[in-house]
């Protein structure tokens, strides 16, 4: 009996082990940066090829609220797997990094599993003072201020949601402002088309946030067709009146040879007057 419980016991520690040699490690960098830079995270694993996981970035508040997650697989090959997360438009606070497991799965107790990730917020550093609305017949003209930026420089980066990448990323100079130390900017950048373009803003210190500016197509003024309107004028038409002349009687002369007989009966009848 004993020597039945002696293997029964080894037969544990060895299923025990045998759980616990398959770890996961999760390694997220930096740990604290800017709002607007990627979290970098990679993991390493000797987990059967096949297993499956999630990375899940959550925001730690009073709850915790997930921004994103990515699915991830073991590969035969076990080599080291890459995750990207986009911090752009979030606020300063205290982010994590989470390994969720895909079904009923045991890591080892040298796994890490999660990852504490700050984020620091310097969009108040930044003030844009070109209008985040620009005609294309303009655009795009990038100018503002960085808090105690003097003449360090600041870098830009602007991508358009589908013309691409059309500038940077650049560092253009600042001048000192020598009322509060800012560093005051201005930067034109040649667009083509009308876009939503994207402008990335940074500095030797990392990211300070990024805005998006709205290039329209370029207003011309409507052009007003004049219509002249005809305006038909009465016309009486002039009518001549050729008065109708009523016929003139005349007596129709009388035939030649009645006058000619009528005569000869006069000088016959003379002739006899003169006979008696």
């Amino acid at each position: 009996m004993k020597k039945f419980l002696c293997i029964l016991i080894l037969l544990s520690l060895a299923l025990v082990g045998s759980a616990s040699a398959y770890n996961i490690y999760l390694n997220c960098s930096p740990l604290t940066i800017p709002v607007g830079q990627t979290i970098k995270c990679s993991v390493d694993s000797n987990f059967p090829p096949g297993t499956g996981f999630s990375l899940n970035f959550y925001q730690k508040q009073y709850t915790s609220t997930l921004i994103s997650s990515q699915a991830m697989t073991i590969q035969p090959s076990q080599l080291t797997q890459y995750a990207l997360f986009d911090t752009t438009g979030l606020k300063g606070g205290t982010y994590d990094v989470e390994i969720a497991w895909n079904g009923a799965v045991s890591a080892g107790s040298n796994s890490m599993l999660a990852q504490i990730i700050q984020l620091t917020d310097r969009s108040g550093d930044l003030t844009i003072t070109s209008p985040t609305t620009q005609d294309l017949a303009d655009a795009l003209v990038i100018a503002g201020s960085l808090k105690n930026g003097g003449n360090s420089g600041i870098q830009l980066q602007v991508d358009g949601a589908s013309s691409g990448r059309v500038f940077g990323p650049q560092y253009i100079s600042t001048t000192n402002n020598i009322q509060n130390g800012a560093g005051v900017f201005s930067q034109t950048v040649a667009v083509t088309q009308p876009d939503d373009y994207t402008v990335k803003f940074a500095d030797a210190n990392g990211a300070i946030t990024s805005a998006v500016f709205h290039v329209t197509a370029p207003t011309t003024a409507p052009t007003i067709v004049t219509v002249t309107s005809i305006i038909p004028t009465s016309f009486t038409p002039k009518v001549t009146y050729t008065p109708i002349l009523k016929p003139t009687t005349k007596p129709s002369p009388l035939p030649v040879f009645l006058i000619i007989g009528a005569v000869g009966i006069g000088i016959i009848l003379a002739a006899r007057a003169r006979k008696e």
